[in-house]
C-alpha cells in the first residue's frame, strides 16, 4: 500500500513549494541566475523524489532489500551541477556561490518535507532567509573594509621581476590570492595577472603609480 493518502501527498508538495518559494523570491529580488521558479522546482522535485523513494521502500520493504534513501541520497549529488551553472568567475571574483548554496539547501529542505520532517524544513528555511537576507548586509560592511582587483602587469622578462613586483605589494600590506603568467611572443616581456585584495586605506592610483616605476615594469592595468 502507498505510504501517504492522497491528502498528505498533496500538503507536502504545496509546503515544499512555499518554502522553496520563500528562498526563491529572495535570490529573485536580486536578479540573480537561478531565482523563484527554479528554488520552488528544486524543493517540490526533491520533495517527490523522497516521497517516491519511501513508497517504494513500504511497497517491496518484504519483498527484497531496499535503502529508502539510495534514490534520495542523489538529489544531493545531483544538485550540484545545476549549481555549478550559476557560479561565474568575474575578474578577482566568484559569482554564484550562495545561489549554488541555495539551491543545495533548498534540494535538502524539499527532501525533508517529503519525508514528513516539517519541523526541521520550517527551521531551515528560516535560518536560510534570515542568512540571506541580514547576514548579506555583513558581509557587504566585511567587504567594505578590502577591495578585491586584478592588477595586469607588463614587465622585462627577467630573473627576480616578479619578486620585486611581490614585495612592492607586501610592503603595502595587500594580499596576492593567485598570480598567472604568461609570455608575449614579439619581444622579452611577461604579463603578470596578479588577483589582489587592497586594504580600503591604500591608493589604488599610487599603487599603480609606483607599481609602474619599478625598474623593469612597463605597464600596469587595473582589471575590476
Amino acid at each position: 500500500m502507498p505510504a501517504y493518502n492522497e491528502v498528505d501527498i498533496v500538503l507536502r508538495i504545496i509546503l515544499s513549494c512555499v518554502l522553496g518559494g520563500l528562498v526563491g523570491l529572495e535570490r529573485e529580488s536580486l536578479n540573480k541566475s537561478a531565482g523563484f521558479r527554479t528554488h520552488i522546482l528544486v524543493c517540490v522535485g526533491s520533495a517527490l523524489i523522497m516521497i517516491v523513494s519511501q513508497d517504494i521502500y513500504n511497497l517491496y520493504q518484504n519483498k527484497t532489500a531496499l535503502d529508502p534513501g539510495r534514490i534520495a541520497a542523489q538529489v544531493v549529488s545531483g544538485i550540484g551541477f545545476l549549481g555549478a551553472g550559476t557560479i561565474m568567475r568575474e575578474g578577482a571574483s566568484v559569482k554564484g556561490l550562495t545561489t549554488a548554496a541555495t539551491l543545495w539547501v533548498v534540494a535538502g529542505v524539499g527532501l525533508a518535507v517529503g519525508a514528513g520532517l516539517y519541523f526541521p524544513a520550517l527551521v531551515t528555511t528560516g535560518v536560510v532567509f534570515l542568512t540571506l537576507i541580514y547576514l548579506g548586509k555583513v558581509e557587504k560592511l566585511m567587504a567594505g573594509l578590502t577591495h578585491v582587483t586584478v592588477l595586469m602587469v607588463t614587465a622585462e622578462n627577467r630573473p627576480g621581476q616578479l619578486g620585486r613586483v611581490g614585495s612592492y605589494l607586501g610592503e603595502k600590506k595587500i594580499l596576492i590570492l593567485n598570480i598567472q603568467m604568461r609570455q608575449m611572443r614579439e619581444d622579452n616581456r611577461v604579463i603578470f595577472e596578479i588577483d589582489t585584495k587592497i586594504p580600503a586605506e591604500v591608493s589604488m592610483n599610487e599603487v599603480l603609480y609606483e607599481l609602474s616605476d619599478i625598474p623593469g615594469v612597463y605597464q600596469v592595468e587595473q582589471i575590476e
